[in-house]
């Protein structure tokens, strides 16, 4: 049986193909500081408004989605902002019923969910890689747009990004990575052989953006080649597409506060410190 198309909004604007010079350091600091506070604006606006805000970041290997989330999150307040990167499903796990795995990490009100990597699995390594078969794919092609839209209609704030990297940058990446100790270990077997099956995993993406690139939860792409770029591009992003206002409390004046005194501190030799070799005394 042949998948059908569903509902979808495409993008049919053309690519531009004169890349602009990679954002500098510098430039990145001074938008980064302006977007982190309205971050911090719109989580405080989840908080109020018992919002249910669930992120997806899918890509292609070495497109530093991790390294992405980590600087959107950085300003966040980790008790209302959850990181999800699931690894390989157990053998229980495995005999679930395939979204089964992802719902227990949905949010709850007030809530905001970031998916690094998520049920998306299927339609990208486990396709090309066959970790799962032919008919497990094209049920989750058909399941897939259903329970994003159950998603949406139980309230949540879906949002779909991917990562776009040419093949030129994905490679100099990997060389990158394969000759800093720091950062090898991201360099796996089945990361190197999606390299090597570009083509493939192009494929799948295609065939995934095509199926589930609906009206309720359209994909976004993000062009990944500057990093630093792609995060201010993501950010902005987030927040044009969840509506917000600014209630943020008011700044706490400690001035007027008085300390009590009258408690006398134990001796520094009463206790055990840590050798301190790069900073102050504390009192």
């Amino acid at each position: 049986m042949a998948l059908k198309k569903t509902t979808s909004r495409r993008n049919t604007s053309t690519k531009v193909e004169n890349k602009p010079e990679k954002i500098q350091k510098e430039e990145y600091d001074k938008e980064v500081a302006k977007l982190y506070m309205e971050l911090v604006k719109l989580q405080y606006w989840i908080w109020q408004k018992g919002l249910r805000v669930v992120i997806i970041f899918e890509g292609r290997d070495i497109s530093e989605r991790r390294e992405i989330i980590k600087r959107i999150t950085e300003p966040l307040n980790t008790r209302g902002c959850q990181v999800v990167a699931l690894g390989n499903p157990s053998d229980r796990e495995k005999t679930q019923w395939y979204f089964q795995r992802y719902i227990q990490y949905l949010p709850a009100k007030g809530e905001m969910v970031l998916f690094n990597r998520s049920w998306y699995n299927r339609a990208g390594v486990e396709r090309v890689m066959k970790f799962c078969t032919d008919d497990q794919y094209r049920e989750f092609m058909r399941s897939c747009p259903e329970f994003e839209r159950m998603l949406t209609r139980s309230g949540i704030i879906l949002l779909k990004y991917w990562f776009s990297l040419s093949f030129e940058e994905q490679e100099r990446r990997f060389h990158k990575r394969a000759t800093n100790p720091m950062q090898r270990w991201e360099i796996s077997e089945i990361a190197i052989e999606s390299l090597e099956r570009w083509g493939e995993y192009s494929k799948a993406k295609d065939e995934m953006l095509f199926y589930t690139d609906i009206l309720e939860a359209p994909w976004k792409i993000v062009e990944a080649d500057d990093s630093l770029a792609a995060c201010l591009n993501c950010i902005d992003d987030i927040l044009n597409s969840i509506p917000y206002e600014d209630i943020m409390p008011k700044p706490v004046d400690f001035k007027t506060r008085k300390v009590k005194q009258g408690h006398e501190r134990i001796s520094r030799d009463e206790y055990h410190y840590v050798e301190n070799k790069y900073g102050i005394t504390s009192l």
